[in-house]
Parts: C-alpha cells; structure tokens; sequence
C-alpha cells in the first residue's frame, strides 16, 4: 500500500475547518496531518508536519492565505509545499495572486466534496487543477502585469518543437488537444511536457502558461 497523501487544512472559520478536516479523512487514500485558523499558523506547522498539500483560504487574519502560499510555495522556497487554495471568492484577482504566489490549483468553498477530494489529489500528483482554457483567461487578462522582461524565446532552453508545444499549453490546449495539432500520441506530448517543466525548471502547467506569457511567447 502507497502512504496517504497528508493534507492540512487552514481555514479561520470553525465550521468550514472541522466540514474539510471530515471531508478529507474519511478517505482512505488521504490523512489530515492538521489543521489551523491563519496563515501564519499554516506556515509553522507546514515546517513542522511537512504535509503533501495545505488546502488555504484566502481571507483570514494574521496572515491571509495569499501571502502563506507565497511563503510556502512561491519562488525561491527550499523545500516548496504544494497549495491548493479553497475560498468564497470568485473574483479573478484572488485566483491571479493564488497562482502567482505559488498555488497549484484554486477552487470555490461551495464546490462538491468530490471535486475538493479531486483537487487535493491531482494537486498532490504535481498536476494543477485548472482547466487549461480558466488559466488562459486568467492569465491572458493579467499578461500586462506578469510580463516583465525577462528576456527573449531566443535564450529559452528548448527545442523548437519543445517551444512549440509550450504555445500551445499556454492556449489553453489539453494534452489530447496538443496531440491532435501536431500529429503525435498523448504520451509523446506527456513526454514533450515533462522535459518542458524540468528544463525551466516550473512546477506544473500554470507555471509553464505563466512562463509563455512572461517571455512573450503568446499575447
């Protein structure tokens, strides 16, 4: 038997905390490592339990979830923590600074428990859990603001078939989709995606989509 993924669960609310903290152990497959009401506290015990994902809400006091997942998760972090940030706030902007910090994967509080069970684990297989075409709209309607220069697709190491598929995954393309464009299997394009993400060195496709965008690849 595999060990089950260690989630914790950081919600200032005590109902929503202890309906999650439910949620998710009644699953075999997934273990609540515990679960606190701030950011801050999500930041200490993640250092301490080490967890596989932290399910963060985004308004909280002390330390709201945005700036916790930045330190958990955001760029330069030793040893990063995988983020799937769970919040009452459609608003773009909260999903733009999630990713930007560092999430994985964003969902809505009011979302099924399957969907949350779902998102925990494809957070915690390394995959993020937006839809490729959300993250296009997302990201495309915040380009101006993450796209600092950062220099040219001529100084990305990539082939240029590599190059090629990194567009298409920043248009919003599923791997399928991918697969279909350019005449090639799935599991070619699973390869194309795993050399993309190892080579510049990104934790997942909304980094990658991030990454087209910073470097001009798509507009």
């Amino acid at each position: 038997m595999t060990e089950p993924i260690r989630v914790l669960v950081c919600d200032d609310q005590v109902l929503v905390r202890t309906g999650l903290v439910t949620i998710i152990d009644a699953q075999p497959d997934l273990e609540v490592a515990g679960a606190c009401e701030n950011g801050r506290a999500a930041v200490d015990l993640a250092a301490r339990l080490r967890p596989d994902v932290v399910v963060m809400d985004v308004r909280m006091p002390v330390l709201d979830g945005i700036e916790a997942t930045r330190l958990l998760a955001g760029a330069g972090v030793p040893h990063p923590v995988k983020v799937l940030v769970v919040t009452t706030f459609n608003l773009d902007t909260y999903v733009y600074e999630a990713l930007r910090a560092g999430a994985s994967g964003f969902l809505l509080k009011d979302a099924p428990p399957a969907q949350l069970l779902h998102g925990i684990r494809t957070v915690a297989m390394g995959a993020a859990l937006l839809d490729p075409e959300v993250t296009r709209r997302l990201v495309g309607t915040y380009a101006a603001r993450i796209r600092p220069d950062e220099g040219t697709a001529e100084d990305i190491p990539l082939t240029p078939r590599e190059l090629e598929v990194l567009r298409l995954i920043a248009d919003g393309l599923s791997n399928s989709e991918i697969a279909t464009a350019l005449l090639i299997s799935p599991e070619t394009v699973k390869t194309f995606v795993s050399r993309i993400l190892s080579k510049l060195g990104l934790r997942d496709r909304v980094q990658a989509v991030i990454y087209a965008y910073r470097r001009g690849l798509v507009t």
